[in-house]
C-alpha cells in the first residue's frame, strides 16, 4: 500500500493566493464581487495546488449540480443499433461538454422504468433533462411536469393537455415528406407508396401528413405502416408488393426503414431506380451512402438538434428560469425551434 497525498482545501487554496476563505469560495463557485486581480490570483492557487471543488458543496452554494439527465424513451437495444440516437447525443455531449455539464443517460425499457425515471428526475440529482423519443401514451411528459424539472423535448409534442412553457427542437418533417414526395411525382412516378415510421410518434405522423398533402387521392393501399427500423421496412416493402405490385415509387419515413425496402425490392427482382425510385429521411451517412444503390434522402441536421436542445435549457438553467412548472407562463420560456430540411440526391431517385 502507497499513502495518499492529502487533497487540497479551500483554506490551502486561500493561504497560497493570500485571500480570504470567503474570496476562494466566490470565485470557484462563479460569484460576483471578487476584484479581478484577485480572481487571477485564487485561480492560479488553484491551478498550482490542482484543487478540485468539492461538488456537495458547491451545489449548496450555487443550486446547481451541474448534470443533465438525458432521457431517451427508448428500450436500449433500439438505442445503441439506431444511428439516429448516436447523432443526436453526440450533439447533446458536446454542448454539454462545453458547459462543464455532465449527461446522466436514462432509457426507459417498460412502465416500471418510467417510474424509476420520473423518481430520480424529481430527487433533484440533475439540473433539467433534455427527453426525445417520446411516444403518444408515454406517462413522461406527466411525470416531469410533476418532478417540477427545467425540460426540452426533442420533437413537436403530440399528447394532449397543457403546453404552456413547453420548449422542443423538432425538424420540418411535413415540409421535408413533401419535398421528397414532389421529388418522385417530378421523375414521372404515379404509383408513389409511403412505408410509415412509428405512428404513435409525432415525426411519423408529420411526414405521413407530408405526404398526403401531395398525394392527397393516393390509394390508401399504398401506405404500409413500418416502426422505424430496417426490418419494419422489410415487412412493410412486402406488403406493399403484395398489394400493388405496380409500385414504382416509395418515400421510407427514414434511412433505416429505406434500407430494408431496398433489400426487399432487389430479392424480388425489382432495379432501383429504374422500376422503383426510394427516398429515405435523415441522411444518416452510416446509412444513406452504404445502401445500394446509395440513398436519396431528406436531410436533417440530427446532431445539431441535440446541441440545440442542450443549448436552450442550459440558457433556460442560467436565466434561473423553469419551464417544467405548472404554473409556468409560456412567455418566460425559451422559443422553439424547428430546422429546416434539404433533399439529397444520390442514386435511387
Amino acid at each position: 500500500m502507497t499513502d495518499t497525498a492529502p487533497r487540497p482545501t479551500l483554506e490551502a487554496v486561500a493561504a497560497r493566493a493570500g485571500v480570504s476563505r470567503a474570496t476562494v469560495s466566490r470565485v470557484v463557485n462563479g460569484g460576483d464581487g471578487v476584484r479581478d486581480v484577485l480572481v487571477e490570483r485564487v485561480r492560479k492557487a488553484v491551478d498550482e495546488l490542482g484543487y478540485v471543488p468539492n461538488q456537495a458543496a458547491r451545489s449548496l452554494v450555487t443550486r446547481r449540480h451541474d448534470a443533465i439527465a438525458v432521457v431517451v424513451a427508448e428500450p436500449e437495444t433500439r438505442v445503441f443499433a439506431d444511428p439516429f440516437f448516436a447523432l443526436q447525443l453526440r450533439g447533446i455531449s458536446k454542448e454539454l461538454t462545453a458547459h462543464d455539464n455532465q449527461l446522466v443517460l436514462l432509457l426507459t425499457e417498460g412502465r416500471d422504468d418510467h417510474a424509476r425515471v420520473g423518481r430520480y428526475l424529481a430527487g433533484g440529482h440533475v439540473d433539467g433533462a433534455l427527453v426525445f423519443s417520446l411516444h403518444l401514451d408515454d406517462p413522461l411528459p406527466e411525470l416531469i411536469q410533476r418532478a417540477g424539472v427545467p425540460t426540452v423535448f426533442g420533437g413537436r409534442p403530440g399528447w394532449s393537455g397543457d403546453r404552456r412553457g413547453v420548449v422542443y427542437v423538432d425538424s420540418d418533417n411535413r415540409g421535408g415528406a413533401r419535398d421528397a414526395v414532389r421529388h418522385l411525382a417530378g421523375l414521372g412516378r404515379t404509383r408513389i407508396a409511403h412505408i410509415t415510421g412509428a405512428l404513435d410518434q409525432t415525426s411519423a405522423a408529420d411526414r405521413l401528413d407530408g405526404y398526403r398533402d401531395v398525394m392527397a387521392d393516393a390509394d390508401p393501399r399504398l401506405i404500409a405502416e413500418a416502426d422505424f427500423t430496417p426490418a419494419g421496412g422489410e415487412r412493410a416493402m412486402r406488403e406493399l408488393l403484395d398489394r400493388c405490385p405496380d409500385v414504382d415509387a416509395v418515400f421510407a419515413a427514414n434511412d433505416l426503414t429505406a434500407s430494408g425496402a431496398l433489400r426487399v425490392l432487389r430479392e424480388s427482382g425489382r432495379r432501383v431506380p429504374d422500376d422503383v425510385a426510394v427516398i429515405g429521411f435523415d441522411d444518416m451517412l452510416p446509412v444513406a451512402e452504404q445502401t445500394d444503390p446509395p440513398l436519396t434522402t431528406v436531410r436533417q441536421d440530427i446532431e445539431e438538434m441535440g446541441r440545440l436542445m442542450a443549448r436552450l435549457l442550459l440558457r433556460d438553467l442560467d436565466r434561473g428560469t423553469s419551464h417544467g412548472g405548472p404554473d409556468e407562463g409560456a412567455a418566460e420560456a425559451p422559443s422553439s425551434v424547428v430546422l429546416p430540411t434539404t433533399l439529397v440526391r444520390r442514386a435511387s431517385a
